[in-house]
Formats: structure tokens, C-alpha cells, sequence
């Protein structure tokens, strides 16, 4: 938490929230724990050159972060550890790991013997003979083998630091999450989700050091990891410097157009972020939008404690198949294909309810269907002057000016507005 985050960030947090929403239709307990990484040296840079510290500016950004979840539909998780609230946690598994000889101290340093773990390797599956010394880890004079991985380091002013057996100092970051998961969820949790770039050292290295600590081979059950959002040929990166963070993006798109272009790719795929991207994405939720518009009915009902049996089967199906959302997007559309067929009060409460709840699982059509097609963004033409507009239309037409109001309608379509015109009055929407 050093800076706003951009959209590849939003994606893990997309579609693990989609697995949430699914679990609890069959799950009844379902523990959701995203950890907050609220120490680390990207943090002590950006705090020193702000002349702030380092809690100001991860509560800062933790704030922002959160609200950029909201933007996106993301439901809160069960818990959201923060690393600096788990010193002593940290500071025991540390000297777990000394004490069964997983682990040294060296200059202040503690770090664990990568060839202590038989296993490690397992996850990414690289044997030690594979790995390259010092890829993506530092080689240090402290270090007894190149790719040992520091448990804690020694922190001198102005660094922040905490009081430890082996000095002042703090913790590295394979081991918070690894702390911060025994404490809350036990020693071995069912789910553990986060971006393939993860998957080595950072992951291989948490696993390594927590099945030593715990004894315990089984620490994970499930890994599963999203693809990157890319740009181009790059991965969307801060140090490439080719971000779109999401507020930048919510001022001009829907959080749920954005959602929406998120879940268009099955997410363990990359996944080409494009302008053409989103709004094809918002093309498609503006057409199920429309069948709820063309087909009203009542207020939905609250899905959020139903069982699996209440949603509809070809949208359950496509997510338990490893989170397909392009195929339940799928099945979204030919739900509201068949709304629109429907023509008895029965059938139509029925297909709404349908797509209403597919939508819930996906985290989308939660917005009343008039507000969402009359959403605008700062430099679009407002709804006043709309309503402005068609009113003039409905003039010029009533004196027989067609001529004028061929013209309104053009005005509007160059903005961006399409109208509909019904038996006494004209709908309007965005485009």
C-alpha cells in the first residue's frame, strides 16, 4: 500500500470475489481474508520522500484501495490483516523456524535455508538445480546458500523497525502473509488466490517456510492464480509505468463496465486491457440492462443467503468450471434473450428473477435500470440538457417541424445519446 492501484490490481480482486459470492450458495461458512501488506520497502521510500510515516501513508492508500473495491463491486472480505499488527506473530514463527533449523541468523539478518524445505520448488515446479542464483532475490555476503530469503532484516533511522530476539529490525515479506494466515485461518486453509506473478519466489517461498513452521506438509489445498493484465506486448506494471489506476479509469467508465471488462476473460488467460475492451464490455451490460428496462417488474430480492438451487443452473455451471465468467457472461446474455421473448406476468418474473440473480454471482445489474442508462460522466452532456432537448423535439414535432426535430435527434446522437420513442413519451440512454 504505497501508491493508488491500477486496474491489473482490481482483477484478483474481481474474480475471487465472484468465487466468494459462489462458495457461500453452498458453503455455509465461508471465511474470506485479504491481507494487507502495510510494511515493506516500497512503503519506507515513498513515507521517507513524503516526510510522513509509514502508517499515514498505508492508511492513506489502504482507504483508497478500499474505496476502489466499492467502485468495482468488490464485496468486503471476512478480514483484511494488516502485516504491522502481527509483529509478534511474525516474530514467533521466526523463531520456530530457528529452533528446527529452518532458519539462521547472520548479521543481523535472519533468513531461511531454502535447502532445509525438500519441497520447496513444488509450487512452481522448479527443482534447486533449475533456479537461477539471485534471480529475483538479492545475493548477500550473509546469505549460506544464494537463494536463502530473508525472515527479517535490521532497521537503522529512519526505517521503521520493531524489537526482536536477533535486534531492531523488520519483517520480510514472505513471512507476513504467512504469519498473518496461521493466526487467522490455521495451518492449513482450503483457497489460496493471487496473480501468477506471485507464483515464485513470493508464494513458493511462503509456502516453504510455513509448512516448516507448522509441520505440516498440506498448507494449501488450492492455488489459484489470475493472469496479468497487459498493455500491449507488457504487463501492466508499475515500474514499466504503463498503469491505469482505477479512479483514473471510474471518471470516465462505470465501476461495473469496468467489473464487466474484467470478467470477459477466464482468469487464469491474460487479458489485453483496451479501450475497444471496455467498451465492448459496456455495449454488452447495456443490453441486459435493456431487457430488465423492456421487461419491468418488482423489486429483486436479496440472493445473498440463498442456496445454490436459486440461481440459474447454465450460470452456476459455467463458474464451477474453474470460474468461466466468458461462458456465464454467456449465459447472461441468452437469459435476457429470454426475457425478451417472455410475454405472460409469470414468465417474465420468472426470466427477471433469472438474470437478476446470475447478475448478483457476477457482481452486476445491482443499479436501478433507469439510473444506470442515464449515468453520466463529467464531460458528457448533462441530464438536464437532454431532458432540455427532447422536450424541444416533442415541441417541434407537435407543430409539424420535423426538419428541427431530425436535427435535435442528430444533436443527440453526436453526444452520445440514443432515444426511443414509445407510445407518449421518449426514453433516452447513453451509448
Amino acid at each position: 500500500m504505497y501508491n493508488y492501484v491500477h486496474i491489473g490490481n482490481g482483477r484478483p480482486a474481481v474474480v475471487f470475489d465472484v468465487l466468494v459470492r459462489l462458495l457461500r450458495t453452498t458453503f455455509s461458512e465461508v471465511v474470506y481474508a485479504a491481507n494487507i501488506t502495510d510494511i515493506d520497502d516500497k512503503i519506507n521510500a515513498a513515507a521517507l520522500e513524503n516526510g510522513e510515516s509509514i502508517q499515514v501513508l498505508a492508511d492513506r492508500y489502504t482507504d483508497a484501495y478500499n474505496s476502489d473495491l466499492q467502485t468495482l463491486g468488490v464485496q468486503a472480505a471476512s478480514l483484511t490483516p494488516r502485516a504491522t499488527h502481527h509483529i509478534d506473530e511474525i516474530v514467533e514463527m521466526i523463531s520456530e523456524l530457528i529452533q528446527t533449523d529452518n532458519a539462521y541468523e547472520n548479521d543481523g539478518h535472519v533468513l531461511f535455508s531454502v535447502p532445509s524445505d525438500k519441497q520447496y520448488g513444488s509450487l512452481s515446479r522448479r527443482s534447486l538445480e533449475d533456479m537461477i542464483d539471485g534471480a529475483r532475490v538479492e545475493v548477500a555476503p550473509y546469505k549460506h546458500d544464494p537463494k536463502d530469503f530473508v525472515l527479517w532484516k535490521p532497521s537503522i533511522q529512519p526505517q521503521p523497525g520493531w524489537p526482536s530476539p536477533w535486534g531492531v529490525g523488520r519483517p520480510g515479506w514472505h513471512i507476513e502473509c504467512s504469519a498473518m494466515i496461521r493466526k487467522h485461518l490455521g495451518q492449513t486453509i482450503d483457497i489460496h488466490g493471487g496473480g501468477s506473478d506471485l507464483i515464485f519466489p513470493h508464494h513458493e517461498n511462503e509456502a516453504a517456510q510455513s509448512r516448516c513452521a507448522n509441520k505440516n506438509k498440506e498448507y494449501v489445498r488450492y492455488w489459484l492464480h489470475n493472469g496479468m493484465l497487459t498493455m500491449g506486448a507488457e504487463k501492466m506494471s508499475k515500474s514499466v509505468g504503463n498503469v491505469q489506476t482505477i479512479r483514473e479509469l471510474a471518471k470516465r467508465y462505470s465501476g461495473e463496465v469496468l467489473r464487466y471488462a474484467l470478467l470477459s476473460g477466464q482468469y487464469r488467460s491474460q487479458l489485453a486491457w483496451s479501450e475497444d475492451l471496455i467498451a465492448q464490455a459496456k455495449s454488452s451490460l447495456d443490453s441486459l440492462y435493456q431487457a430488465l428496462r423492456d421487461k419491468p417488474g418488482d423489486i429483486p430480492v436479496s440472493y445473498e443467503a440463498a442456496s445454490t438451487e436459486n440461481f440459474p443452473q447454465s450460470v452456476v455451471s459455467a463458474l464451477c468450471d474453474d470460474i468461466n465468467t466468458p461462458q456465464a457472461l454467456a449465459a447472461m446474455h441468452e437469459l435476457a434473450a429470454t426475457l425478451q421473448r417472455a410475454t405472460t406476468p409469470e414468465a417474465i418474473r420468472t426470466d427477471r428473477s433469472n438474470l437478476l440473480a446470475g447478475g448478483y454471482l457476477l457482481g452486476l445489474l445491482h443499479q436501478d435500470t433507469e439510473n444506470y442508462f442515464k449515468a453520466s460522466d463529467e464531460d458528457a452532456i448533462s441530464e438536464a440538457e437532454i431532458e432540455d432537448l427532447i422536450a424541444q423535439r416533442k415541441t417541434a414535432r407537435n407543430n409539424g417541424d420535423y426538419t428541427r426535430a431530425d436535427e435535435i435527434r442528430a444533436q443527440l446522437t453526436q453526444a452520445h445519446v440514443e432515444l426511443e420513442d414509445l407510445r407518449g413519451e421518449t426514453r433516452w440512454r447513453r451509448s
